[in-house]
């Protein structure tokens, strides 16, 4: 059976946060929406985690990290709003991957916002950087207000409805590309 590996990066500097909670419920969706042959494995990294590491080059965990996220087929990236636009959290992992290293992973960017003025950032600001780095973005970013969080399943199910096709025919279609000897 094939496996399929959904990693959700979460840029918030508190751990098992609501911006977490949102992330574990996208990759439940997609989890979901994978054929029923096909083993979908969640996996959680909490940025906030990789503490002091972020601050310099080439730690460990840190290098780890970013292989995790290089090796996934599927990646969601998830924030809240800080100062109208991502964390500098995030943006210090997201730092260390370097121009078009993800190399076409699929990936669904996340914004957690306080006020619907907001919702632009996740456009205009998160998207361009993971395109940056390499990352395929097929999709709408999902954008949640926090005083909406009771309304996310029904939210998640019309995103859902309208996106997630796009994202396993990426993954299957990756899947299908052979890969280089090592």
């Amino acid at each position: 059976m094939p496996q399929r590996r959904i990693l959700s990066v979460v840029g918030n500097p508190k751990p098992k946060s609501r911006t977490r909670s949102v992330a574990e419920a996208v990759a439940d969706q997609v989890a979901a929406a994978f054929p029923a042959d096909v083993e979908a494995v969640s996996e959680v990294l909490e940025v906030s985690e990789l503490g002091p590491g972020l601050l310099g080059w080439g730690d460990p965990a840190v290098k780890a990290a970013v292989a995790s996220m290089k090796a996934a087929d599927v990646l969601i990236v998830a924030t809240p709003t800080y100062k109208a636009t991502y964390t500098g959290l995030l943006k210090l992992l997201l730092d260390q991957i370097g121009q078009g290293e993800l190399a076409g992973v699929p990936t669904v960017p996340i914004l957690v916002a306080g006020a619907p003025e907001h919702a632009l950032a996740l456009e205009v600001h998160l998207r361009p950087l993971l395109v940056e780095i390499g990352a395929s973005c097929p999709t709408r970013g999902v954008f949640v207000l926090d005083s909406a969080l009771a309304e996310l399943p029904t939210q998640l199910d019309a995103w859902a409805a309208g996106n997630i096709a796009s994202i396993t025919a990426l993954v299957a279609a990756r899947a299908a590309v052979p890969q280089p000897l090592a």
